[in-house]
């Protein structure tokens, strides 16, 4: 099987795959209505202390909601590019979503990849922090992050601004984790095993994560021939075997696929954003 790839606007950057080590700690809160989804997500976090984290949130929904999917390119500058945004009316029911949340110019900011019910039909995407409302409570499970965590910053291979990790304080307390940023043409089940040797770490659970995939193929057969797909991550991580991992993802088109990321066949498109915990062996 035949890895695929897409050429970047900017030079290959060392290393290709981003670690630092950091400490989580489990977190279950409601995102409130009538907020928008970046304070819904920011003010548990800031209370418990946590400038950064990553969350599985599910159940409740938005209104209003917008959204954006994966597209091509509109010039050279960039390898892909977002999709003017959309706004269902009547806004979505929430399926599951992954967000990482961090820090921009030392401000809040998130990154959210989710899969929802709309007017038309079921579709996943990436769901805009500030327009977007909590319109029912949400369940959300996060795993605050101290010694390291996101924070946005100029990537000149993209030319993109992207969550990258960085050395970050928080709350003491929690297990041992990994903060992975994965570059552009990367394997991802090999970036895991990657990180983890690079940390000494033998056994691992993945925590959130979001990214993209160039045309993902499955090991169920599954999978698309878009070049730039939006990604959440929903299992997998580091065991006796070597790295393992489930996604569902959208297209161009906001259709969902989902399936087992295969070695050698699931490169990164942009970038993907993930957390690894350490478990007992």
């Amino acid at each position: 099987m035949t890895q695929p790839s897409l050429a970047q606007p900017g030079p290959a950057l060392q290393p290709r795959v981003e670690s630092l080590g950091a400490w989580a700690t489990r977190l279950d809160f409601t995102l409130d209505p009538g907020l928008s989804l970046l304070e819904a997500v920011a003010r548990p976090l800031r209370a418990a202390g946590f400038a950064s984290a990553v969350l599985e949130i599910a159940g409740g929904g938005f209104g209003p909601f917008a959204y954006v999917l994966p597209a091509h390119a509109p010039d050279a500058a960039h390898a892909a590019w977002y999709s003017g945004t959309h706004e269902p009316p009547g806004g979505a029911r929430l399926e599951r979503g992954n967000v990482t949340f961090g820090q921009r110019a030392g401000t809040p900011w998130l990154h959210c990849h989710a899969i929802w019910r709309e007017a038309s039909g079921r579709r996943a995407g990436h769901v805009l922090p500030e327009e977007t409302i909590v319109a029912a409570p949400i369940a959300a499970r996060a795993w605050g992050l101290s010694g390291a965590g996101f924070a946005v910053g100029p990537d000149a291979e993209t030319n993109f601004t992207l969550f990258q990790p960085a050395l970050m304080s928080g709350p003491a307390g929690g297990s041992r984790a990994l903060v992975l940023r994965v570059r552009p043409n990367e394997d991802l089940v090999a970036a895991l095993e990657i990180a983890c040797r690079a940390h000494g770490f033998t056994r691992a659970v993945l925590r959130g994560g979001v990214g993209s995939l160039v045309s993902p193929r499955f090991a169920e057969g599954t999978g698309t021939d878009d070049i730039a797909t939006e990604l959440l991550v929903t299992g997998g991580g580091l065991g006796p075997e070597g790295g393992a991992m489930t996604v569902a993802l959208a297209d161009m088109r906001g259709e969902v696929h989902a399936g087992r990321v295969v070695r050698g066949a699931n490169a990164t498109c942009i970038t993907c954003e993930l957390v690894l915990q350490e478990v007992a062996a």
